[in-house]
């Protein structure tokens, strides 16, 4: 019994090291609004580790812990790289809340192989805050006790769920259509088998027509970082062309 304990141990001991946990702000921590806002993370003890994680989106948020509950108030950092570093920061207007105790917390959407994990950290107040809170907000901190921030969400698929070509969430994600999707890494279907032979009288295309709107003004910065694509189920083989030219004539070696 021992020995298949530490047989399990010995399995998950790559995983040991993990997603974001954030350090600072501490839980509790006051801040001043209008002023830089440090912030550092470290890893969380809880898979994925760090090192399969690429980018980041980070987010001051205020409000409760369910979904819907809370709200995105500011863009702290949006095109972040974890290979720059375990900290970051970012100035918070004034004018985007208010200052209520422990209102505040920290959203990163990390982008990694397989999707997207999105840590939350400990909740925060900020000091002189002139603004005020939307409805959802102040619902949301309604009999709200402690100083914890909402659940990770971890749509990464786990280590070797896409081994087997379309399993994972690559394959889950490319059911949606490509211009409805969002989020840093986008999902593309399986690309399909060539046939033997050409046998299509009459073609049409083989996916609706997208719309197309021209831009008049600058457009903002993309959010999507790279697209995955639905590894294929086939194998394919190949050979060397043995059709020689000659005289503008086709002879087949």
């Amino acid at each position: 019994m021992l020995f298949r304990l530490l047989l399990l141990l010995a399995a998950v001991a790559p995983y040991a090291f993990a997603d974001v946990k954030f350090t600072s702000p501490s839980a509790g921590d006051t801040a001043v609004g209008g002023q830089l806002l440090h912030i550092a993370w470290k890893d969380s003890g809880t898979s994925p580790p760090i090192s399969d994680l690429q980018s980041f989106q980070l987010f001051l948020c205020a409000g409760g812990n369910d979904a819907g509950s809370f709200i995105q108030l500011t863009s702290l950092v949006s095109n972040g790289v974890f290979s720059s570093g375990s900290s970051s920061s970012g100035t918070v207007p004034v004018s985007i809340g208010a200052s209520v105790k422990n209102a505040y917390f920290l959203k990163m959407i990390s982008a990694g192989t397989g999707g997207t994990i999105t840590n939350y950290s400990n909740r925060f107040s900020l000091s002189g805050m002139t603004g005020t809170f939307p409805a959802t907000v102040t619902t949301g901190l309604s009999g709200l006790s402690g100083t914890g921030g909402p659940a990770t969400e971890n749509n990464i698929a786990a280590a070797g769920a896409n081994a087997a070509g379309a399993g994972g969430s690559v394959a889950a994600g490319a059911t949606v259509p490509y211009t409805l999707q969002t989020g840093p890494i986008r999902y593309a279907p399986m690309q399909g088998k060539p046939g033997t032979k050409i046998t299509a009288k009459n073609v049409s295309p083989q996916y609706p027509t997208s719309s197309v709107r021209i831009a008049k003004t600058w457009l903002p910065t993309p959010e999507a970082i790279t697209t995955q694509t639905v590894s294929a189920t086939y194998s394919t083989s190949s050979h060397a062309n043995t059709t020689h030219v000659i005289w503008g004539s086709v002879i087949i070696a």
